[in-house]
């Protein structure tokens, strides 16, 4: 299609391009959810929760500007077109967030810490895969189906771009423009913040690297002959999508997502050899090991129920402003502030 390469190739290494950067950004630019929580709630700092935000606004600015131009179809993306459970987003972020806490880390950071050397983490990424098919199409799917079905109200937008437009007549690309700018804007407005300039450089990356995943995806959808869903990286339904593919070459072949997750650990690895931080590391506490495992049953039902994970509704689904996004976003920082208390300070 391009250059010789088939569409399944291309969109692969769309996808395991913006993976590497994803994986580099977390080892060598700290990009983390947990972390930033965790710094913002017991650290007073909000410098990587200011990068979260920079990442979104950077990806939507880039995503819009390119459904001005033709380079983006954005009424196909999968967050558009997917109808909205209010109830679904808030009951499975808690779940997942709290899930995240125990385990220490998201389905993402665990790929990070993979490419680290630490085995630990591959505990959490094969049951946190091995959970999300329970949920999407397994034993519980039938259970999900009907919750979601059940909740989801009858809405005539699926995006807060949309919304506006229906309310003032501003055209949903340059209310998405704008938002955009002012949620990048948003993150900029600190005078620290702006004097870290590994944190803009890795935050600004993350954007970019989010941004080629819809509108790569969405040129091969376009230009191509094969049905292809237009959207980017996330970090729950392609875990399992990967061990499926590893162990029978099917499951999706090697498509966006499980590219992506490989360029994750690879990205990871480069930056933890470049940082001098590669170590192999396991488990030694079997409590700890349960509470991994407890938490990434919980971030695979959770990340299937609110349709996404830290990176799929925290900024893939942000950058496209969909309604769901920001209430995913806040259920994933409640529940894992519910469970790093428990952890630090105990519940009473």
């Amino acid at each position: 299609m391009f250059a010789g390469l088939s569409e399944p190739l291309l969109i692969g290494l769309i996808g395991l391009g913006g993976g590497v950067v994803l994986g580099l950004a977390a080892r060598m630019g700290r990009f983390c959810t947990l972390g930033a929580i965790e710094d913002y709630l017991y650290q007073n700092s909000d410098t990587r929760l200011r990068m979260w935000g920079l990442a979104i606004g950077v990806a939507g600015l880039l995503a819009f500007a390119a459904a001005a131009f033709g380079g983006f179809d954005i009424a196909r993306n999968v967050y558009w077109i997917t109808p909205w459970s209010p109830f679904a987003s808030i009951l499975g972020g808690l779940i997942f967030g709290y899930g995240m806490s125990l385990a220490g880390t998201c389905g993402f950071g665990a790929l990070a810490r993979l490419g680290g050397g630490d085995l630990r983490s591959f505990v959490i990424v094969l049951v946190m895969g091995i959970a999300a098919y329970v949920m999407m199409s397994g034993p519980l799917a039938r259970l999900r189906l009907a919750v979601t079905e059940a909740t989801t109200p009858a809405l005539d937008a699926q995006g807060y771009a949309q919304v506006i437009e229906r309310l003032t007549g501003v055209p949903t690309i340059a209310a998405g423009l704008i938002l955009s700018f002012g949620l990048a804007c948003l993150a900029l407005g600190a005078r620290g913040f702006l004097a870290d300039r590994r944190a803009l450089i890795w935050g600004t990356l993350v954007g970019v690297a989010i941004a080629s995943g819809w509108i790569g995806t969405s040129w091969v959808a376009t230009h191509g002959f094969m049905v292809q869903p237009v959207q980017s990286h996330t970090f729950s339904a392609p875990l399992g999508e990967t061990i499926l593919f590893l162990m029978t070459a099917s499951g999706g072949g090697f498509g966006f997502g499980v590219a992506s997750v490989f360029g994750v650990i690879v990205g990871a690895f480069i930056g933890s050899v470049l940082k001098g931080h590669f170590r192999w590391e396991a488990c030694e506490d079997p409590r700890e090991l349960k509470r991994q495992i407890l938490g990434a049953v919980c971030m695979g039902f959770g990340a299937v129920l609110a349709f996404g994970c830290t990176v799929g509704q925290g900024i893939s689904a942000f950058s496209v402003l969909s309604l769901g996004a920001p209430v995913v976003f806040a259920a994933i920082f409640a529940g894992a502030a519910l469970g790093l208390r428990q952890l630090i300070t105990g519940l009473a």
